[in-house]
């Protein structure tokens, strides 16, 4: 009897020595990642210049990005958007977005890229 007390109290000091030390170490890899978020998903922002207004179809906008992240409508015009949005407290911020909007025929009729990375 006195073995199986003596074995739950080490066991029981194991515990609470072992979730002393892996509580801080959890919360500092929190505390790391709470300074970085990504939100969206990345696309080939090379592409872009393939787009033509009244010519690209939705069909090869799919298959040049894929399936769109986010789908709307303005003005009464299906819209799709492609985006990837990092935020970081330690660097700045690192943003990229395309909104295609197709007419009726499923045939872009206007687009709209913007990015933080400047390449010129």
């Amino acid at each position: 009897m006195a073995y199986r007390e003596c074995s739950a109290l080490r066991s029981n000091g194991f515990k609470r020595a072992r979730s002393s030390v892996l509580l801080p170490a959890v919360f500092a890899v929190f505390l790391l990642s709470a300074g970085c978020a990504t939100v969206g998903r990345d696309f080939p922002d090379e592409l872009v210049s393939r787009i033509t207004a009244h010519e690209t179809t939705r069909e090869q906008i799919r298959s040049m990005f894929g399936p769109p992240w986010r789908v709307g409508l303005e003005d009464g015009q299906r819209t799709w958007t492609y985006g990837r949005y990092r935020y970081s407290i330690f660097k700045d911020a690192s943003t990229k977005d395309l909104v295609i909007r197709f007419d009726r025929k499923g045939v872009v009729s206007s687009y709209t890229f913007n990015t933080t990375e400047h390449r010129e």
